[in-house]
């Protein structure tokens, strides 16, 4: 059985799993600045999908201003360790 690539690697690899999961496209499809509003597929849906992504990988819910903050794939990988 191979790994949850969003609970492997450093912190911008897992970010960019997280979010491709969320907008259902293939991790190679995420550019590096990926954002909401110019990333196909990011609606609002993908982007509760997005967070319940980012809590499960963290195993805590995020707070407020991190829920807010989370518009792009650099600002992802800020939330993840490692």
């Amino acid at each position: 059985m191979s790994a949850n690539p969003a609970q492997t690697g450093d912190a911008a690899s897992r970010a960019r799993a997280i979010l491709a999961e969320a907008v259902s496209r293939p991790v190679g499809e995420i550019p590096d600045d990926a954002a909401i509003g110019m990333l196909e597929g990011w609606d609002s849906l993908a982007h509760i999908r997005l967070i319940a992504g980012i809590e499960a990988a963290l195993d805590r819910p995020l707070t407020t201003e991190e829920v807010i903050g989370v518009h792009a794939l650099d600002k992802i990988a800020a939330l993840l360790p490692g």
